[in-house]
């Protein structure tokens, strides 16, 4: 299923390119739209992780330099029998995290420093079990993909109106002068709609595999409540700068978002929220961390080491 949603992602991202190529160039435009979007598709199946961590500046971490982080991932990791991903710290107050990569092998997690500060370990832990939810079910071929490409359709488009005409004035795309508008408002708003579409089921289902990974349903609950109120109150310029990406955050990083709808990039997180506890009950209905839990690196922390955040 995973591989079947990639692919109708990667034509209908190539077909609003060669739409575009249509509108700009005519069939000569058409022909060169649909070799670029071959060219970006490689590239974005190979190198789009890459692009997406150095957009945000994310740092790269191991053992010796974020010892208590990297060792959460790495135990997650082993319970939920995967490889270990790379692990990336994002210099930003907003709370928030994503994960990237082609497929499990290769594959990273970041998280940001507001994350870090203002969640509870064990917050922390059911938000990093989300994502390693996100690497195992392959959704991050999906998310690095379409960021990249639905950034380039939407820069594209901008430049429809300035490229639909000839030297001479005459419009050389079958559409003429109005195709070209429409366009340049479509063409972004049908990316965004690819993007969207496959949001919401993925968020649910990611959520509900990293609360078995983790083991406490509620930890992740209390953690995306947090995260909501960290990202209406705090902006995140990268992401507001880079709105192709903002999908891929567990919570939608940028400030105004709407209800949840066929335009949202994320289920609301109240449904979210609900699901979980849901999920929590049918799990057995605890409501704080189990023996097991407390055996791994993310166990309770002390008072002192809330204060000073989980990684103090």
């Amino acid at each position: 299923m995973n591989t079947l949603r990639t692919g109708l992602l990667l034509a209908a991202m190539t077909g609003l390119f060669v739409g575009i190529g249509a509108v700009i160039g005519g069939p000569t435009g058409m022909v060169i739209a649909f070799g670029v979007a071959v060219a970006m598709n490689a590239f974005a199946y190979w190198n789009s992780d890459k692009a997406v961590l150095s957009m945000y500046g994310a740092r790269q971490v191991d053992a010796q330099s974020a010892p208590e982080f990297y060792g959460m991932v790495e135990d997650l990791a082993r319970r939920a029998q995967m490889p270990m991903p790379k692990v990336f710290i994002i210099e930003q107050a907003q709370p928030n995290a994503f994960a990237t990569g082609r497929n499990p092998e290769n594959a990273a997690v970041a998280a940001t420093t507001g994350l870090l500060q203002m969640l509870t370990r064990e917050e922390v832990a059911g938000v990093m079990a989300h994502e390693l939810a996100h690497i195992k079910n392959r959704d991050t071929l999906t998310m690095t993909i379409t960021a990249t490409i639905a950034g380039a359709i939407s820069m594209l488009a901008n430049f429809a109106m300035f490229f639909g005409s000839s030297n001479n004035g005459e419009n050389r795309g079958p559409l003429g002068v109005v195709g070209s508008i429409l366009i340049m408002i479509l063409a972004p708003m049908a990316a965004m709609l690819v993007q969207m579409a496959i949001s919401r089921t993925r968020e649910y289902e990611a959520d509900k595999l990293g609360a078995e990974i983790v083991g406490q349903p509620l930890w992740l609950a209390s953690a995306l409540q947090k995260i909501e109120r960290g990202a209406q109150r705090i902006v995140n310029d990268q992401a507001e700068h880079n709105p192709a990406t903002a999908h891929m955050f567990i919570i939608n990083p940028l400030t105004g978002q709407g209800m949840d709808n066929l335009f949202s990039t994320h289920p609301k997180t109240q449904n979210r929220v609900a699901a979980l506890q849901s999920q929590a009950q049918d799990m057995g209905g605890s409501t704080g961390p189990s023996d097991e839990a407390q055996s791994g690196p993310w166990g309770r922390a002390s008072q002192s080491q809330r204060q000073r955040g989980p990684w103090g």
